[in-house]
């Protein structure tokens, strides 16, 4: 069975994924000489970078989704279907999917990356990632829900287990959490538990490395850890989970940590579809390609955003796995393939780095640019701006700085609920509610 869509007389590019590479590419390639289809699992496009704000209840969901239909509804050739991807047949130019085959000119793979647990699957089982807004709303009705069994919880260590926080990965997800963790807990929870002992309340980042947000630069590293110091964020460095039942973290020194909230942040792999070839598959589940996107050994197959491995002279290990990076590689694409229905030579891809940034609270932020380095409130401000613009649709725009704006006025926040769907056994999401395949 085919996926029913309009046999045009133009050239037809699949895109799986809506996130930044796979919408970059669309939006640019929109009204061209070319039928575009965008596929994706859910029927929106999610701003990864704010989901730990939806999980410490600092906004609404629906204030980081833009919906695709929405987004794309004056684009000329432009479709939209939202299904699962199974399988690719590069011979027969197919792609298959659960609501049928789509035949394909060229096919591009935007599909990110999906929380890396390095194998251990017992840490995958009970630890909460953050990948996808679903996730992102789990983990606030887990750390509300259990807050509120404290407060009948009479024996300490009990009590203790539900009130901990463990963060896995100093990377700029983890960084971010544990902040936002650590002015709940000094803002929040005294207004809303004032029967609970705050001091009671732990929040521990577990970092391997020695430095926390390895690849920034050292004093964006060294701000962090003073941030959250500061903070009260209880920092271990140099170590690692090894096991976690879901009562208990143990380390590599043989440390443990009573908790039922294991956040894990600690890395990504990449997650492509069957039926390529195994030449293509590089380290960290990235997609090897050339300087053009077109996955290695496939030659109408590309890849881009965080599943593409393309190293260039200036990055031999491959692109970092950001937002801007991979907007910049959707948009290299496009061109190309402008180019390519125009008879031109194509561009090679050469990604220009913007800068990198993370925030760690109030006030607080580390900004790390091409020619400057800078911390603190003015760096936060940048923080604030560069997201805020950065989101889809002028409403989100504005609901998002009015609650931005209510926080630091008020020092509270209004989204505390408990909100989840009717079901036999609470649990974490499937990967069906993840961002893309």
């Amino acid at each position: 069975m085919k996926i029913n869509l309009p046999e045009l007389d133009k050239k037809r590019v699949v895109v799986i994924g809506g996130g930044f590479a796979g919408i970059a590419l669309v939006k640019k390639l929109a009204g061209k000489n070319y039928q575009v289809v965008l596929i994706d699992r859910n029927n929106y496009h999610q701003f990864q970078p704010l989901f730990y704000q939806v999980a410490m209840a600092g906004l609404e969901p629906s204030s980081i989704v833009f919906p695709l239909r929405k987004l794309f509804r004056k684009k000329e050739n432009t479709f939209i279907r939202m299904t699962e991807v199974e399988r690719i047949d590069p011979e027969k130019r197919q792609l298959h999917t659960t609501l049928g085959v789509v035949n394909y000119d060229y096919l591009v793979l935007a599909t990110g990356a999906e929380t890396n647990f390095f194998g251990n699957a017992q840490i995958a089982d009970k630890a909460i990632p953050m990948k996808s807004v679903s996730e992102a709303l789990y983990l606030r009705n887990h750390i509300l829900a259990d807050y509120e069994k404290s407060l009948s919880i009479e024996d300490y260590e009990e009590r203790q287990s539900y009130l901990d926080i463990v963060v896995v990965g100093g990377g700029p997800t983890g960084v971010e959490v544990a902040g936002s963790l650590a002015e709940m807990k000094k803002y929040i929870l005294p207004k809303d538990y004032p029967e609970l002992n705050i001091e009671e309340v732990d929040i521990f980042l577990i970092q391997g490395n020695k430095d926390l947000l390895h690849g920034m630069s050292e004093k964006a590293s060294e701000k962090a850890l003073e941030f959250l110091t500061n903070l009260g964020v209880k920092i271990l460095l140099e170590k690692r989970v090894t096991a976690y039942d879901g009562k208990r973290v143990t380390l590599n020194d043989g440390t443990t940590i009573p908790a039922k909230k294991v956040i894990w942040a600690a890395g990504i792999t990449g997650k492509s579809p069957e039926g390529l070839s195994t030449e293509c598959k590089g380290p960290g589940g990235r997609i090897l390609v050339d300087r053009y996107s077109k996955v290695q050994g496939h030659d109408n197959i590309y890849a881009i955003g965080d599943i593409a491995l393309m190293k260039e002279e200036a990055y031999p290990d491959g692109h970092p796995q950001l937002a801007q990076a991979a907007m910049q590689q959707g948009k290299n694409l496009a061109e190309n393939f402008i180019r390519l229905d125009k008879g031109k030579a194509l561009v090679p891809f050469t990604y220009r780095d913007l800068g990198s940034m993370a925030t760690i609270g109030r006030n607080r932020a580390v900004v790390d640019l091409p020619n400057i380095k800078f911390q603190g409130t003015f760096a936060w401000f940048v923080w604030l701006f560069v997201h805020l613009f950065s989101l889809l649709g002028v409403k989100n725009k504005v609901f998002v700085f009015l609650n931005w704006l209510w926080g630091y006025s008020t020092y509270d926040q209004s989204l505390r609920l408990i909100i989840r769907p009717k079901l036999n056994k609470v649990d974490i999401p499937s990967e069906e509610n993840a961002p893309v395949l």
